[in-house]
């Protein structure tokens, strides 16, 4: 790993920390209080949490209470059928990304990856080190090692399509990593996705992409969007299956009480996009 990717994982472990003490401590810790425990000055710690969050520590101590999501759910709360019929899937995910996207043959995806050459890479991410990877078609899977760690990652996401041939070329993924994370450019086309997964995950992958940013929704809402209102347990085991975390924003699918459920990639990563989300939707 580089310099600047051991400098980045540095500054993940830093607010990790500082979302660990905001949990634990609320609203009630001050600027210094926090700071301090990062063994920075209150000055500095806010400059290196504003840039890396984009709001303030203050402010996304609103986020990251216990009744966050709750509150979500009282106030946010996304119909996925009245989303769809009025065309909140055309100013929603898809249009604030400039994501467009592909689904691989069902075919295709029951060869496992034979014949396809995917490329990866690491990349700095708000919710610490991500490895991408892509086709030449788009990207076809995000993952999030803050909890899991490098190599658990990579085994995950190789074993999706393990008779794939996998290449490292950060590079080619850059500009679409870039657009993914929200990087502000003329320059940068949209971000192709390209889905590789089973005819179901495939229809609640692209559910998934009509919640709008900053709002979310239920497992049995996604199953009644996809036809299938029975099968809420088959829906949240291809809502953990998504391959591409944060981009498909399985992250914003919470329980009917308003509980986070489960994570694939860890619930302090799933807590962190939904209030960095929430926290920006508001700046």
């Amino acid at each position: 790993m580089n310099i600047e990717a051991r400098e980045n994982g540095y500054h993940y472990e830093v607010m990790r920390r500082a979302i660990e003490l905001i949990d634990q401590g609320g609203e009630t810790l001050s600027l210094e209080q926090l700071s301090a425990q990062m063994n920075m000055s209150p000055a500095h710690f806010q400059r290196l949490f504003s840039r890396w969050v984009g709001v303030s520590p203050k402010r996304f101590q609103q986020y990251l209470t216990l009744g966050h999501a709750k509150a979500l759910m009282h106030d946010r709360f996304t119909t996925l059928e009245t989303a769809h019929n009025v065309g909140l899937s055309g100013t929603g995910r898809l249009h604030d990304l400039f994501v467009r996207w592909e689904a691989m043959s069902p075919g295709d995806f029951a060869r496992k990856g034979d014949g396809l050459t995917i490329y990866w890479g690491w990349f700095e991410s708000p919710f610490g080190p991500a490895l991408v990877m892509g086709t030449d078609k788009g990207i076809c899977g995000m993952g999030f090692a803050a909890e899991t760690g490098e190599e658990a990652a990579m085994e995950d996401l190789v074993a999706r399509w393990p008779k794939a041939d996998f290449v490292e070329d950060p590079m080619r993924l850059r500009p679409w990593v870039l657009s993914a994370f929200g990087a502000a450019s003329d320059k940068l086309e949209p971000t192709p996705l390209f889905l590789i997964g089973a005819p179901m995950q495939i229809k609640v992958w692209e559910a998934l992409l009509r919640i709008p940013d900053g709002q979310v929704t239920t497992y049995s809402e996604i199953a009644d969007a996809i036809g299938s209102p029975r099968a809420v347990r088959a829906v949240g085991t291809a809502v953990g299956r998504n391959p591409i975390s944060w981009m498909i924003p399985c992250h914003r699918a919470l329980r009917k009480s308003g509980g986070l459920g489960g994570y694939h990639w860890g619930l302090p990563v799933k807590r962190a996009m939904l209030a960095y989300e929430a926290a920006r939707a508001e700046a």
